[in-house]
């Protein structure tokens, strides 16, 4: 029985992830280190942004510190701010797929991403009152591609207008990427690639792959969650 789903944000919802990909390269830059397109899609996708400053300063042996680490995630979560600017950055349909699976059942977000991106987000796109729990980077001690975000926000839901008896087998889980799908999978959900940001070949750990969030068919979950 499906009772709930849980959507990563980047990637899925919001096509944000050039715009991450330019606000990290424009701090590196300052800090003399050049980040590729391809190797931000290829190593770093996966990580939220300490982890990715903390991976790019270890590789370039720059000895940055914890709080240096924490300063330079500051700093690209303001340049992604001014980025975002006066642009929708939501997929095509991913609203109207929000509006469909909310009528349904619970949703919820697990993400990577700073909570206050996300909120800046679903607010200036009157998306917010369709989800009923979000966890983002700050909330849980591992990031993807732990199970970390899932486990809490399955537990979250769990507890939410009485549903106690919400089971992981019984929520679907809709990733772009096959760190998100490993944590998905780790934490005992159902999953759905959304070929939006990988070619679907990637996705092939997924229980069903879909190449956009618009073709998203509750009926579809339904019978995942009844295998």
């Amino acid at each position: 029985m499906l009772k709930a789903i849980v959507f990563d944000f980047d990637g899925v919802i919001a096509n944000s992830e050039p715009l991450h990909f330019q606000a990290f390269r424009d701090v590196l830059a300052g800090e003399g280190i050049t980040l590729t397109e391809a190797d931000y899609y290829a190593r770093l996708l996966g990580f939220d942004d300490v982890g990715v400053f903390t991976a790019v300063g270890d590789e370039h042996r720059a000895g940055w510190t914890a709080a240096r680490v924490r300063e330079l995630a500051t700093r690209k979560a303001a340049q992604l701010e001014a980025i975002e600017q006066g642009a929708s950055v939501l997929f095509p349909g991913a609203a109207d797929a929000i509006k469909r699976a909310a009528a349904a059942v619970p949703l919820a977000i697990a993400s990577g991403a700073i909570g206050a991106e996300i909120r800046r987000v679903l607010h200036r796109e009157r998306l917010m009152e369709y989800f009923t729990v979000i966890v983002a980077a700050e909330d849980t001690p591992s990031s993807k591609p732990a199970p970390d975000p899932y486990l809490h926000a399955v537990a979250r839901l769990a507890h939410i207008d009485g549903r106690d008896g919400v089971a992981a087998g019984e929520c679907v889980a809709i990733e772009d990427s096959r760190w998100g799908l490993e944590s998905a999978r780790a934490a005992g959900l159902k999953t759905v690639g959304v070929a939006q940001t990988y070619p679907a070949a990637e996705l092939s750990a997924a229980d069903l792959v879909i190449p956009t969030l618009d073709a998203l068919d509750i009926e579809h979950l339904v019978k995942l969650c009844s295998k």
